[in-house]
């Protein structure tokens, strides 16, 4: 084997890793929105994520969960609402109230 062949060999094992890794796809996101803090909601967002993982969704493997937390400044659920849109949120889960599933609503 000469030495061009050989170091063509040994760049596709060695870039063939990290284009299979860059092309597999996104996780589905599961938006969490709350007007409370996540001290308040530890043992809900607990239970939140067991019934999710009896379903078969594994946070990290299999989907991803972003959370968002007003921490009782409803003005600010709109914003968190819209990134939660903007992050491409399959579903969006809310908890504190109307406000915050209003705020998904209109995101």
């Amino acid at each position: 084997m000469r030495r061009r062949e050989f170091i063509a060999v040994v760049g596709t094992a060695v870039t063939w890793p990290l284009v299979a890794h860059a092309q597999q796809p996104a996780l589905p996101v599961v938006g969490f929105l709350s007007s409370l803090s996540s001290a308040a909601l530890t043992g809900p967002v607990a239970a939140f994520r067991q019934g999710l993982e009896s379903l078969g969704y594994k946070e990290g493997k299999n989907v991803a969960i972003e959370f968002r937390w007003a921490e009782g400044h409803y003005d600010q659920l709109p914003a968190l609402a819209t990134e939660l849109v903007q992050r491409r949120a399959s579903v969006i889960v809310t908890i504190g109230g109307d406000a915050p599933a209003f705020a998904a609503k209109a995101a």
